[in-house]
């Protein structure tokens, strides 16, 4: 039974990434439609065709190899003169519809050229008012920015499902009011060890000694009125090593514990680790998660921008350290970054998990399928050919030349020719192809464990 669940949490994961792929590839196909583009294939995965169908001039299908999708738009390249037969042919405008290359020299330059081959033997004597080069540059942008704009808005989605129906999981505060306690700590654990477990030689913690217990309300700390766990907490953080007179409440009678805080190293705040002495009393306090609608996804979504930019510039490090991973040079790290098939083992791992209840496996589902599509999108975004960020770039710097042309009452310079970045496009392919692969391996002989 465990090894079906597991497999029916990872077969749920890996469906909701292909769907989210063929969103993306819808988020390019319907404004290249709407805009009059011509769009000849629209495909998920890669590799061997497993199903096609024609549907007007576009043709559906999948492939075999379910690691992505793409869409066919016509005319994504303009063409070059000096790549021109000797025999052509014009539209009426004096566009040139058909051509065939016949030689060139230089490994790069004969790439270009072949690509450019490519490209316009999809050009029939119609299209030439269809082709993607000829759009204005915010047609260009809106096409390929929809694309990575749709895993954005699916993450939005889940996470604002999962903040409003079930809280933030990663945000908790303690309630409002007089802290309950939750937790009582039987030792004081130092705060480098991260343990949870206590060990011979450990000191009892104050809260113990105390007598404070599970349930019981504090209202006072050495005569100090305590309204709040805010409150509570920078009073004990002051009183360092100093004796302690702890009211509180148990089943509505007024109790008083006596003790003293320990010193102990802790994070100057919330959101500072720096270690600094402070006083500590042992105790947790009954919280909740915090909840919330749009605007608080948005602002939830704003600082993870911020993270995932910060992981983008770290990819290839963390790349580098799964495949030293593989051959045992060293442990693979917790917060590695994983493929569609480690999310997939780590959906199945949570499925299967007996102690995880229905409503926890729920919300990471949504938050690891928001995660995948959160990253695909921003890493989409970056301003590298192939990636739809590339060809934004490319349409943002030709609007820009174009209109310095303008002002300064010079000649239009005409589009930008994207094939000229080729060369880079192909080595940003090949790195993304070498490090999906390391991350496959990695993912199925050293796989990320959850640690339950």
């Amino acid at each position: 039974m465990d090894a079906l669940v597991w497999f029916l949490g990872a077969a749920f994961f890996l469906v909701a990434i292909l769907v989210s792929i063929g969103l993306h590839e819808l988020g390019h196909m319907i404004p290249a439609k709407r805009f009059g583009g011509k769009v000849t294939q629209y495909f998920i995965g890669f590799g061997p065709t497993v199903w096609s169908r024609q549907v007007g001039e576009t043709e559906y299908g999948v492939k075999a190899i379910p690691l992505g999708g793409y869409v066919k738009i016509v005319g994504m390249l303009p063409p070059a003169a000096a790549d021109l037969a000797d025999e052509v042919t014009y539209d009426a405008d004096g566009n040139p519809v058909t051509r065939v290359r016949k030689s060139n020299t230089g490994m790069f330059t004969q790439l270009i050229s072949d690509a450019r081959a490519a490209e316009w033997e999809l050009v029939g004597a119609d299209d030439a008012d269809r082709l993607f080069y000829k759009m204005p540059w915010w047609k260009k942008v809106v096409v390929m920015g929809g694309g990575p704009t749709v895993n954005i808005l699916i993450a939005f989605v889940c996470y604002l499902l999962v903040f409003s129906l079930y809280g933030n999981p990663g945000e908790v505060e303690a309630d409002e009011g007089r802290p309950v306690v939750d937790q009582v700590s039987d030792c004081v654990i130092p705060y480098r060890e991260q343990r949870t477990v206590c060990e011979p030689g450990d000191r009892p913690s104050p809260a113990s000694e105390a007598g404070l217990q599970r349930g019981d309300v504090i209202t006072a700390f050495n005569g100090t009125d305590v309204e709040s766990w805010g409150q509570l907490r920078g009073l004990i953080r002051d009183n360092a090593d100093g004796d302690a007179v702890i009211t509180y409440l148990r089943d509505g009678q007024e109790r008083t514990g006596r003790t003293s805080t320990t010193v102990e190293l802790r994070p100057e705040s919330e959101t500072d680790e720096t270690l600094v002495e402070v006083g500590f009393l042992g105790v947790v306090p009954t919280t909740h998660r915090v909840t919330g609608g749009p605007l608080y996804t948005l602002g939830q979504m704003g600082h993870m921008t911020v993270d995932v930019a910060q992981a983008l510039t770290q990819l290839p490090v963390k790349v580098w350290g799964v495949a030293k991973a593989i051959v045992g040079v060293e442990e693979r790290a917790e917060d590695s970054p994983v493929s569609i098939v480690g999310g997939s083992r780590l959906a199945g791992e949570v499925a299967a998990h007996d102690e995880i209840d229905v409503p926890e496996k729920v919300v990471f589902f949504a938050t690891l399928v928001a995660g995948f599509n959160f990253f695909i999108g921003m890493f989409n975004f970056l301003p590298l050919l192939p990636l739809d960020g590339g060809h934004i770039a490319s349409a943002l710097f030709e609007a820009a030349r174009r209109g310095w042309a303008r002002l300064r009452r010079r000649p239009d310079p005409g589009y930008v020719d994207a094939a000229k970045l080729l060369p880079v496009a192909y080595v940003v392919a090949l790195a993304m192809i070498a490090m999906g692969g390391v991350l496959i391996i990695g993912d199925i002989v050293v796989p990320v464990k959850l640690g339950f």
